[in-house]
């Protein structure tokens, strides 16, 4: 099957947060700086309108301009915005709008309003594929019901719908069976506390969530990684990965954030609102971040 020379959704993409005002609407200045500081210190892109950038409740216009804000800032081919929606024609719709903003690439879930099988899950990511734009699929089974196995992937890769998949299961074991039936697949890592073991077993990007707090940490351990040395990303891992790792996506992301608050004092990224942990996670986050402060690693 043939596929783009260039793939931009290889390395560093961060699933960006979107910064809020006080009432609720979108700071793009805030937005388009963070984007710049994101590239601007080691990753290779961003991916607007996905779970950290709470696109299920903007509107329609304000969604585009998320894109638009992104591309503006840091140039179309680093840019995957996800183009998940209710039904694949709107999805297409948000992959043909991504293309006119001059985006290379989307990023896409299954479609996850109903337990979808697999001739509906073939269907949506054809549907979806029409525009033209190459999409990398987004695998997560936790949130959405709906599991994109190795074998339904090599169908969708064979039959030219997908180029690539976000691997959100956190089974580390699925990377050796992706690469034996659709070896031309590019694995990216999707749960930030697998990173390590997945880059090991041949990751070709890292769609991610923490370096939205530390950009240029993660892209050193990223890179390390994915060279195999191991000397200089089993240090950074251990140090990181009590920041990496929660229990729910709610958690995830909710830590996230804080850690973007701390460092935010500090000079670092924008800070958008957030709801609170329990006490004993704040406490948990606050302390490791604090740490990760204090060796320099922002």
């Amino acid at each position: 099957m043939p596929h783009p020379q260039h793939r931009p959704w290889r390395g560093v993409l961060v699933a960006t947060a979107l910064p809020l005002r006080a009432d609720l609407s979108i700071d793009y200045d805030r937005y388009a700086e963070h984007c710049a500081w994101l590239v601007g210190n080691g990753c290779d892109g961003v991916v607007p309108n996905g779970s950290l950038g709470e696109y299920q409740v903007l509107t329609p216009e304000e969604r585009a301009r998320v894109v638009e804000t992104a591309v503006a800032a840091v140039g179309g081919e680093r840019v995957m915005p996800g183009v998940a929606a209710y039904g694949s024609a709107e999805a297409r719709r948000w992959a043909e709008q991504a293309g006119e903003a001059g985006c290379a690439s989307v990023m896409l879930l299954p479609p996850n309003a109903y337990r979808a099988d697999e001739r509906s899950v073939v269907a949506h990511y054809a549907e979806v594929a029409r525009s033209g734009l190459p999409v990398v699929a987004y695998n997560n089974p936790v949130d959405t019901k709906v599991d994109l196995v190795p074998e339904l992937l090599a169908r969708l890769h064979a039959e030219g719908h997908v180029h690539g998949v976000k691997e959100f299961s956190g089974d580390v074991r699925r990377a050796y069976r992706i690469a034996e039936l659709a070896p031309e697949l590019d694995l990216l890592i999707g749960a930030d506390d697998v990173l390590l073991e997945l880059a090991v077993a041949g990751a070709k990007g890292w769609v991610a969530g923490y370096p939205n707090a530390f950009p240029r940490a993660s892209a050193e351990l990223y890179r390390a990684a994915v060279a195999g040395d191991l000397g200089t990303a089993l240090p950074l891992y251990r140090r990181l990965h009590p920041l990496l790792r929660w229990d729910s996506r709610v958690e995830f992301v909710q830590a996230i954030k804080l850690s973007m608050d701390v460092v935010g004092r500090h000079g670092g990224p924008v800070r958008p609102p957030r709801l609170p942990l329990p006490p004993e996670q704040e406490a948990a986050v606050r302390a490791a971040t604090e740490k990760v402060l204090a060796a320099g690693l922002v």
